[in-house]
């Protein structure tokens, strides 16, 4: 099953599946982005709109994301909380948007579960400005880590809703303009992190 289709079944029972647990990794990375005012960010794969509450308003906000039915609950939540945001239809592995586009785009939960993650950071890192600065908050592997679990589970999840078998600095080796500026812990002993990259 295509992703966009899965996601259009879950639609409904997201939020209640992943907000408790997650809201306080998401405010806490959006936590770090400084200075906004005036500037372009794109929120890549924005899903149900879950981060809105947590954005600035200062900023001019663009949210992405593949599916509709998610695109429409990120409306009624950006109606809801007051947020100025253009929503637009798009895939993260192929963003209408032109080069150097952006001084910040927000990737929460989106690298995981995009069939190519690679081709998705890629993407993000054409749309970003020289200087500018990404913020992923997601499950990552580490390199070596057997995980044998997470990579079984990996072989029916990624048909349905995620990826459990990404390793980050894999993906990031594909993105040579790309460096690392942070890199915590969150959730579930380090298995979620934090990142924040900036265009070199």
């Amino acid at each position: 099953m295509a992703l966009k289709h899965s996601y259009t079944l879950l639609a409904p029972l997201y939020d209640a599946l992943v907000a408790a647990p997650l809201d306080q990794w998401r405010q806490k990375s959006l936590a770090r982005l400084g200075d906004t005012a005036g500037k372009s960010i794109l929120i890549n794969g924005i899903g149900s709109g879950l981060d809105i509450p947590y954005l600035p308003r200062d900023a001019n906000l663009i949210g992405s994301d593949i599916t509709p039915a998610m695109l429409a609950r990120a409306k009624k939540r950006a109606t809801e909380y007051g947020c100025d945001i253009e929503l637009i239809c798009a895939d993260s592995q192929q963003l209408p948007f032109e080069k150097q586009s952006f001084d910040i785009i927000i990737m929460h939960l989106i690298l995981a579960v995009v069939p190519d993650s690679q081709r998705a950071l890629q993407e993000a890192s054409r749309v970003l400005k020289p200087g500018g600065q990404i913020y992923i908050y997601d499950k990552f592997l580490r390199p070596g880590e057997r995980a044998l679990i997470k990579r079984l589970l990996n072989v029916v999840l990624r048909h349905i809703a995620t990826r459990t078998d990404v390793v980050f600095e894999t993906v990031l080796a594909h993105s040579s303009d790309l460096k690392i500026i942070s890199d915590e812990p969150a959730l579930a002993q380090g298995w979620f992190r934090l990142i924040q990259l900036q265009k070199v």
